[in-house]
């Protein structure tokens, strides 16, 4: 089980990134394995199912243990580093594709409700989140944010060009900028336009009553594509967390082992 989660390399490379911690001076319980605890982390994040249920025949310790790992851990910052890094291993190799990039957004419910959610006007007013994303050319997650599922896409389209990490690996400066960015028509308006140029973007954002419908999917189905990959880690389908953060923290977690299949297949 924890080898068909968590990678011996991919483990490598997170294990480089984590917090040491020394044994307090006081005793205690020893602290449980950085490893199997992610694993139960990952085992949540993958199958869903309630901290509480975390099946102790793991060895991941309780769903508490790994519920106060998280969210030491994405205090620390881990999951942004461990996000780049796997990015600056496939720039090391030139694989990701900066020509295009691809923006997009997707709702799931958040019966819960909390910290970033809110009615959802395409699902009768039920609470709702939204997650936000931005691909490369081949549907490389590079920047994945939430909000709750009233906010308008384009208002996330700034943010999420910002938000891209600076990824160095090849000689030269360390790139961030797509040369065009492909977003769908919730994102048109003069000032998106005229902000991307401002930065040496290319602007392909459909147009209400110009763009045909016969070449709408033609680049955008990317960002579709990733969103499906990450929903299908159940506990990102439906929001259970009332805390904004530990949510970011899966959506943050789980772009990794997506990018991670980019490593194995190309690099």
């Amino acid at each position: 089980m924890a080898q068909a989660l968590l990678p011996e390399d991919l483990w490598s490379l997170i294990a480089a990134h984590l917090p040491t911690h020394s044994r307090s001076p006081k005793g205690g319980r020893p602290r449980l394995n950085d490893r199997a605890t992610l694993t139960g982390i990952l085992f949540v994040l993958k199958t869903g199912i309630p901290w509480e249920y975390l099946p102790r025949e793991l060895g991941c310790g309780s769903g508490m243990t790994c519920w106060r790992r998280l969210h030491e851990w994405m205090k620390a910052g881990v999951w942004q580093r461990v996000h780049e890094a796997v990015l600056r291993r496939l720039r090391e190799h030139d694989q990701i594709m900066w020509d295009r990039a691809c923006v997009d957004a997707a709702s799931v419910p958040a019966p819960a409700g909390g910290e970033h959610t809110g009615r959802n006007p395409t699902d009768r007013g039920k609470l709702g989140c939204k997650h936000h994303l931005l691909v490369d050319q081949r549907g490389l997650p590079l920047v994945a944010k939430i909000s709750g599922a009233q906010v308008h896409d384009s208002r996330f389209l700034i943010p999420l060009v910002e938000a891209i990490p600076a990824v160095k690996g090849l000689c030269g400066r360390a790139r961030k900028r797509p040369g065009k960015l492909h977003a769908d028509r919730a994102y048109a308006s003069r000032a998106h336009r005229a902000w991307l140029r401002r930065r040496g973007i290319a602007a392909r954002i459909a147009r209400y009553g110009v763009e045909s419908r016969e070449r709408l999917g033609r680049w955008r189905w990317v960002v579709e594509r990733t969103l499906g990959w990450l929903h299908r880690f159940r506990r990102l389908r439906i929001r259970h967390e009332r805390r904004a953060d530990i949510h970011q923290a899966f959506l943050s977690l789980a772009c990794s082992p997506i990018c991670w299949r980019y490593v194995e297949r190309f690099c």
